[in-house]
């Protein structure tokens, strides 16, 4: 049974345009149903990702000084840059201004301008689309881990267990492509539920392995200054990566105000951001400091790049399959919370240059035996498709795990976490120069500017390094 239906914009509330809602709150009809614990979901979600697998090889590269140390720096950098987004939802006051900025591009354009947007959008869409592909590697990663587990488990620890990656990038790009056409982020909370389940499930399994190696050592490997090299260049090249790792793992800012559009109020909208988003940080980085140093400890130079596929856990095997089936089931949820926002973004503006379309208007309601009620939408199957093609493709054409983390970790970290939020708190508080807080808040950006320029050098190295290689 099909029956066809216009696309109402309230139905739909990313995709609409923020010059829409420049008067008023034109979208105050649409119920929203968010708690601070759906959006403290929604970020564990997001922030504990594939990040989190890599933090025991970058304390490695870091040592037992700086390796925790920039994991609490970078969970403190998080927490006061998503404070400060979390007050620019609403324009132009935080807590009763009549404009939604529904999106981050859409906040940057009302309080920094339309030029400001355009730059941030361009930082924005590769970011989302750079998740695609990173999570797209990390599940394939999890999936031939799987099989590797039992074949070493049957045949010896040191039987020739090799598998490849693209047919399991191209499996997990099948599945992203029928959850793609799940219409918005308002209609995700059961998948971030989910998602938010398995990734605790996989890391609390992470940690009590690293935990039961350290014992079965009974000794604490690694030094304070890390793994040695041979040259001071190598060092310097493998801890800017491991910096870029570990902001790859905090980084979720792009997709706060998406999930902040989701809260039901009163409260103010951005009084119960706050407290999810620094609630869901300290838990996200207190088992990002268990597992990366857990895992420094059990392996010490020896730490894989990924500790759950890196092999230095065997058995018992089947709990290294039940922890990698969990990661590939957080990711099937990861990819579409850093997904989605790009989808709108996208079908937004299809939608604005051909508003009499009906392959990009008419909506298809479906009913399959045994099967709910979906709607199917041509431009969205068409587009998110051809979307999910390509992050697939790049990632069987890139698939290092550590290095495309901290590629990732590295460009975004400053722009998107860092610079538009501080500015946008600056215009919104009317801070002038020169100024006490202006002052301090220049110094926190020009830090994090330095770290970030330092990682982005080192993983593009090591990207490069194992391509040619």
């Amino acid at each position: 049974m099909v029956e066809v239906e216009e696309k109402d914009e309230n139905t739909y509330p990313l995709l609409t345009d923020v010059a829409a809602s420049s008067s008023s709150d034109s979208h105050a009809s649409l119920k929203r149903t968010g708690t601070v614990w759906t959006a403290i979901a929604h970020i564990i979600t997001g922030v504990i990702g594939s990040g989190v697998l890599s933090l025991a090889w970058s304390v490695a590269q870091l040592g037992w000084i700086a390796g925790p140390l920039s994991m609490v720096l970078f969970g403190i950098i998080t927490i006061i840059s998503s404070n400060l987004l979390c007050d620019c939802y609403r324009y132009p006051h935080p807590e009763v201004g009549h404009i939604r900025n529904r999106s981050y591009a859409e906040a940057v354009r009302s309080y920094l301008g339309k030029k400001s947007m355009w730059v941030a959008g361009i930082f924005l869409q590769e970011s989302y689309y750079g998740y695609g592909i990173a999570y797209t590697i990390t599940s394939a990663i999890s999936m031939r881990a799987i099989l590797r587990s039992n074949c070493y488990h049957k045949e010896g620890h040191d039987a020739p267990c090799e598998y490849g990656d693209s047919l399991f990038m191209l499996l997990f790009g099948a599945v992203q492509i029928v959850f793609s056409q799940i219409p918005d982020f308002h209609n995700m909370e059961w998948l971030s539920i989910i998602a938010a389940v398995m990734s605790f499930a996989y890391t609390f399994i992470g940690l009590a392995l690293g935990f039961a190696k350290v014992l079965e050592n009974g000794e604490i490997r690694g030094d304070l200054g890390g793994v040695s090299t041979a040259t001071v260049a190598q060092k310097v090249w493998l801890s800017s990566q491991a910096i870029g790792d570990i902001a790859f793992a905090f980084t979720y800012n792009i997709i706060l105000l998406d999930i902040e559009d989701t809260l039901k109020a009163p409260p103010p909208e951005n009084k119960t951001m706050k407290k999810a988003s620094t609630t869901a940080i300290l838990i996200t980085s207190f088992f990002f400091l268990c597992c990366g140093s857990f895992g420094y400890a059990a392996f010490g130079d020896q730490a894989p790049g990924n500790l759950l596929t890196g092999f230095g856990f065997y058995e018992p095997y089947w709990l290294v399959d039940i922890a990698n089936a969990c990661i590939v089931l957080h990711l099937v949820g990861g990819y579409q919370i850093y997904s989605q926002p790009l989808f709108a973004v996208a079908e937004r503006q299809i939608t604005k240059k051909h508003p009499n379309s009906g392959f990009v208007n008419n909506e298809y309601v479906i009913k399959l035996p045994l099967m709910p009620r979906f709607k199917l939408n041509f431009l969205r199957l068409c587009f998110r498709t051809a979307y999910v093609a390509s992050t697939t493709g790049l990632a069987i054409l890139f698939p290092y795990f550590n290095q495309v983390l901290g590629v990732l970790g590295a460009l975004n970290f400053w722009p998107l976490a860092i610079y538009f939020p501080v500015e946008m708190y600056l215009v919104q508080n009317k801070v002038r120069a020169w100024t006490g807080i202006w002052m301090v808040l220049q110094g926190f950006r020009v830090f994090c500017l330095l770290c970030t320029i330092l990682a982005f050098i080192g993983s593009v190295e090591g990207l490069i390094s194992n391509k040619l290689s």
